[in-house]
């Protein structure tokens, strides 16, 4: 998968018209999530955020390059796959991130749970 796909215009994908899809870059209140804040250097928080995505069971990093990570999520019950990009802004310091089901209509708020555990995760303190 080449990462340019995963980008529109130099931003994350816009989210379809569903439910089942958040990120930090759309202007709908109800999928919007706060972007994450470098922690330390770049490295450091793409290799912390690298960390806590390997620590998730179903979570696999299928792609990566110095400013992105693609990452795809497999449910355990009905093997739905979401995908999960984040991209890193050095100008701003912080993390981009989207995370949409590819299929159906509703995930009863499973991209935005996940999105805040990985939050939780990455802010706290080491």
């Amino acid at each position: 998968m080449n990462l340019n796909d995963r980008l529109k215009d130099g931003k994350l994908l816009p989210l379809e018209d569903k439910p089942n899809n958040v990120s930090t870059q759309t202007d709908d209140p109800k999928k919007k999530l706060d972007p994450l804040p470098y922690r330390g250097s770049k490295q450091e928080s793409k290799e912390r955020l690298k960390s806590i995505l390997e620590s998730m069971d179903k979570v696999v990093i299928k792609n990566e390059n110095e400013s992105m990570i693609y990452a795809i999520e497999t449910s355990s019950f009905f093997n739905f796959k979401d995908d999960i990009d984040f991209q890193f802004f050095d100008d701003e310091q912080v993390i981009h991130y989207r995370s949409a089901s590819r299929i159906g209509h509703s995930d009863f708020g499973v991209n935005k749970k996940r999105m805040e555990t990985i939050r939780e995760l990455y802010m706290e303190e080491i």
